[in-house]
């Protein structure tokens, strides 16, 4: 014998698993959005901090590079024959009250032999 389901019984079950799924699935697609934002973030950091320590390193200012994401802070020591440049920058996450998310990256190259003064 087959039984068979009552119609009524089922339903509304969609709709609440959908309720209850739908706020799960939002914040994962947040997150991976921040993700993917940090991720290209970071990329920009790391191209600015290789440019400014060789900027830098020729005795130039390292500090005035154009590839510096928006609101990036350049940092730049000099240590005898060494040029390190940090680069540190904010993330905003996709969310109105969630904290900012800060990347950071660094890069070392070797004063020039013949360059003026490497300048901090």
């Amino acid at each position: 014998m087959i039984r068979r389901r009552l119609a009524g019984r089922d339903r509304g079950s969609f709709t609440a698993e959908l309720a209850a799924g739908l706020p799960a699935l939002l914040l994962l697609l947040l997150a991976g959005l921040t993700a993917v934002g940090a991720v290209g973030t970071k990329g920009g950091c790391l191209h600015a901090a290789r440019e400014a320590a060789l900027a830098a390193a020729r005795g130039e200012d390292g500090t005035a590079s154009a590839s510096t994401p928006d609101g990036a802070e350049v940092s730049i020591t000099v240590d005898g024959q060494r040029v390190r440049a940090t680069v540190r920058a904010p993330v905003r996450a996709l969310g109105a009250r969630l904290p900012r998310i800060t990347v950071t990256a660094s890069a070392v190259a070797a004063v020039e032999p013949g360059a003026p003064e490497a300048r901090p």
